[in-house]
């Protein structure tokens, strides 16, 4: 028997529970304000510009170790939905079935550099994380973060990461 796809209203809603639950279990993403907006399995990290988060007030430029952390974080969550994405379209897990017990483990930081390209504007920040070798133990990913436009990125970032134990 041919199983009838799922309506994609429903699709949608279990990514986007799924994708909350997750970066809601970091209170850190919270703190700095970071929001992640979703395309398919693509996310785009956003952070909001707060006068908190200047480091310079005299040029006005975003404090370089919040820049860093924000693509950390971009880096983290992006390895994250991709290991959880499989066992969220195949409906095993949803936003339903997650608990703090149940969310996968996060990444931990072997290495992470940043390269600062030019002075964070007082603005918002948006950056995208793509994985360029992801293994059962070990993943190393790229980041890249801009302003107002995608081809001047204010700061680029390389990670290595150790990924956790697989569930089941």
């Amino acid at each position: 028997m041919i199983r009838r796809p799922e309506p994609m209203q429903i699709v949608k809603q279990r990514r986007d529970g799924v994708l909350r639950a997750l970066v809601d279990g970091v209170p850190y993403i919270q703190f700095l304000g970071i929001t992640f907006e979703r395309r398919g399995d693509e996310l785009t990290c956003i952070l909001p510009f707060k006068e908190d988060l200047v480091g310079n007030p005299m040029l006005p430029a975003l404090h370089g170790g919040a820049t860093a952390a924000f693509l950390e974080v971009t880096a983290i969550i992006t390895l994250s939905w991709g290991m959880i994405w499989e066992d969220m379209e195949s409906g095993a897990l949803d936003a339903a079935t997650i608990t703090p017990d149940t969310l996968p483990r996060l990444p931990k930081t072997i290495d992470f550099t940043v390269d600062y390209l030019r002075s964070g504007l007082p603005r918002d920040a948006y950056a995208r994380a793509r994985i360029t070798r992801a293994g059962r133990r070990y993943a190393s990913v790229s980041v890249e973060g801009w302003q107002d436009n995608r081809n001047r990125l204010y700061a680029q970032a390389t990670g290595h990461f150790v990924m956790p134990k697989r569930q089941g």
